[in-house]
């Protein structure tokens, strides 16, 4: 591979923290609330204008379900949602989904960090890392002013890509045995549906995807040579040139609290994308996603009822990616386990999402549901690793298989491990102990 030296330079030092977290969605976010909150001086960088990563800046709404006990950040965020005018849960509580609208997370993510006494420095680049025998000890960083040094005793990758852990020389595994990476999508929202119109044509077809016959909340969807009952509506769309074979892989939506006549889509998939972890291909899907909103949004305004007056409100400005780099951890999170329904000493979390494979190239891949009551454990060991020794990894690009990390990716259980993370580094560091050297036992809120 060719390369281009830029010469040596001296880094301004911006400052000097006890635990820095790179990245600030949900679980780096929940983990820069939980060090703060207890007591180490911690900042979250993040590259964007905002906490919130894929649920805010991908529009990744609404939390998918899991009924296993979670952590006080988690409780914390939905009722701050609730008091904000953001209603969470719809009547019965029917499918165990934490409803939200960006906006209002982000708020919620940024009041929760500033209140434990964290700071966050946004519109931030991670660029490069300092490596001295083991650890970590500074990080380089993009900023306005140019680029500056961060410093500190721990660092937390919450990049969702496993950058900070590539870029400090921790082993990655990415996509399936042939190199696959899951299906990405390119979400967007669209204003001015009549939804009670739109839920009852859904009805009339027979359509009983979705359990929510009635009340504020809605949820639909179509998938290509699976029975839905939307799928013929589609294919007339196809027939008449408005959309493309390909634009039926996947369509859902779901609706938005507080905002009537809104609605968050969940497509379209990027086919051609099987390749996250390239730059170039990424970059390229964001234009091929954009093309498919439009073809979307056309064909809905003038086929689907309940649209005839919608309009777009926006599109994502990053792509929803479900799975890319995987860290090779001190221990790897296995399929075994999750039949087993695993438990662990040093347990960081408790996931009950399904197997839930959108594969580039099988389609959907979904694999034994759990019973309630059931749940599997997440270990303290997929966060750590045996090449750095003051740093966690957390979020979906924490040590597990591909199969099992299908799973682990879902936002509820990204929170509870980023708090579980962030606990350790404020009693690893009061205890003078490495970050790889911590038990992580007494982790679970």
């Amino acid at each position: 591979m060719a390369t281009h030296t830029f010469g040596t330079r001296e880094v301004e030092v911006l400052g000097s923290w006890d635990t820095v977290v790179v990245g600030g969605g949900t679980a780096g976010a929940s983990a820069g609330i939980s060090a703060a909150r207890e007591g180490d001086r911690t900042l979250v960088v993040e590259r964007y204008g905002s906490l919130g990563g894929s649920p805010v800046h991908a529009l990744v709404t609404p939390m998918m379900d899991s009924r296993a006990p979670h952590g006080r950040n988690l409780h914390e965020i939905e009722r701050r949602l609730n008091e904000i005018g953001v209603t969470t849960r719809e009547d019965g509580d029917r499918m165990g989904y934490v409803w939200f609208t960006p906006e209002a997370l982000s708020e919620v993510l940024e009041t929760m960090l500033l209140e434990a006494g964290g700071q966050e420095l946004l519109d931030a680049t991670l660029v490069d890392v300092d490596v001295v025998d083991g650890r970590i000890s500074a990080i380089a960083v993009m900023t306005v002013e140019g680029l500056r040094a961060v410093v500190a005793q721990q660092f937390v990758d919450a990049t969702g890509d496993a950058v900070l852990s590539r870029m400090a020389g921790v082993p990655c595994a990415a996509g399936d045995d042939a190199g696959n990476n899951q299906m990405s999508s390119l979400r967007f929202e669209m204003g001015g549906i009549d939804v009670e119109r739109y839920r009852q044509y859904c009805l009339s077809l027979g359509d009983n995807f979705s359990p929510m016959v009635d009340g504020f909340f809605w949820e639909s969807a179509m998938v290509a040579g699976k029975g839905f009952k939307l799928e013929p509506l589609f294919r007339q769309g196809v027939a008449d040139g408005v959309l493309e074979e390909s634009d039926l892989v996947y369509y859902q939506c779901f609706s938005l609290p507080g905002e009537p006549g809104v609605m968050a889509f969940n497509c379209p998939h990027l086919p051609e994308l099987k390749n996250n972890v390239s730059a170039m291909a990424r970059s390229e899907a964001l234009a091929d996603g954009r093309r498919r909103i439009r073809r979307l949004v056309t064909f809905l305004t003038r086929y689907m009822p309940g649209f005839e007056h919608a309009f777009l409100v926006r599109e994502a400005s990053m792509l929803g990616v479900r799975e890319s780099w995987r860290i090779c951890g001190t221990y790897t999170l296995d399929v075994d386990d999750y039949v087993a329904r695993a438990r662990f000493d040093d347990a960081v979390a408790r996931g009950t999402w399904y197997i839930d494979v959108h594969s580039a190239t099988k389609g959907l891949v979904h694999m034994e549901k759990y019973q309630p009551g059931e749940y599997y454990e997440i270990p303290y060991r997929c966060l750590t690793n045996q090449v750095v020794r003051n740093m966690l990894t957390v979020g979906r690009c924490i040590s597990t298989s591909f199969l099992v990390q299908a799973s682990v990716r879902i936002q509820q259980t990204a929170i509870d491990m980023g708090e579980s993370a962030g606990r350790a580094c404020a009693r690893a560091l009061a205890a003078g102990v490495e970050l790889a050297d911590f038990d992580g036992r007494g982790l679970l809120g």
